[in-house]
């Protein structure tokens, strides 16, 4: 028992660290200060910051300990029916990136603009645009929305699996309140009024929403 809650903590403390860090690197705070110093090769920022960020959480979540309570353990059919609202969070994920600019949000546009020596280095290290469209429309944050629900359907779920679901969830609501502070500081009350009408990541008391437009 005493194994299992020590388990629990380390993950917790392994992903609140990610989680800390991940938002810290990512603030404009951070990203001011480099500038100020690099100058435009703040292109290579974004790039360097997405890839630091997969081997970091590679490394968390390859050697976060395994886990040894069972929470459930679903028997045909049911492991097979639960693959279906695990497939439409991927399908899901699947629309949501179809309506951002993916070579931008990897770093890979800005260092072609840096090439061809057209980098603005008041954009930081990301051009923001504000597109409301497909999911978008539905929730501000749709790639969490779907990434929660294709990670939460799962035939067998352990507890160390579902504390680490838990702890991602969690960074995922906080962190948007980190990233919608950008995103008010860059676009003003254009996004006050989208935060005002839509939901944050969960579509809830949508009739509520559409009255206020």
């Amino acid at each position: 028992m005493i194994e299992n809650v020590i388990d629990v903590l380390i993950i917790i403390i392994m992903f609140s660290t990610f989680g800390f860090l991940h938002s810290f690197l990512a603030s404009n705070k951070v990203k001011k200060y480099l500038t100020d110093r690099l100058g435009n090769l703040i292109a290579f920022y974004r790039f360097f910051y997405v890839v630091t960020s997969l081997l970091l959480f590679y490394f968390i979540y390859g050697y976060a300990p395994d886990g040894h309570i069972i929470v459930y353990d679903l028997k045909p059919p049911f492991d097979l029916i639960i693959l279906i609202p695990q497939f439409l969070g991927l399908a899901g994920l699947l629309w949501s990136i179809k309506y951002f600019y993916v070579k931008e949000f990897l770093g890979v546009n800005q260092i072609i603009r840096w090439q061809n020596n057209q980098y603005d280095t008041n954009e930081l290290d990301e051009h923001l645009t504000l597109r409301i469209a497909g999911p978008y429309k539905y929730c501000r944050h749709p790639v969490y929305l779907f990434s929660i629900v294709f990670l939460i359907f799962r035939s067998e779920m352990d507890l160390n699996y579902l504390t680490f679901l838990i702890c991602i969830t969690a960074y995922f609501y906080v962190g948007s309140f980190f990233e919608e502070n950008k995103l008010v500081e860059r676009f003003g009350a254009e996004y006050i009024h989208y935060q005002q009408t839509v939901p944050r990541i969960f579509p809830l008391k949508l009739g509520l929403y559409k009255k206020r437009k």
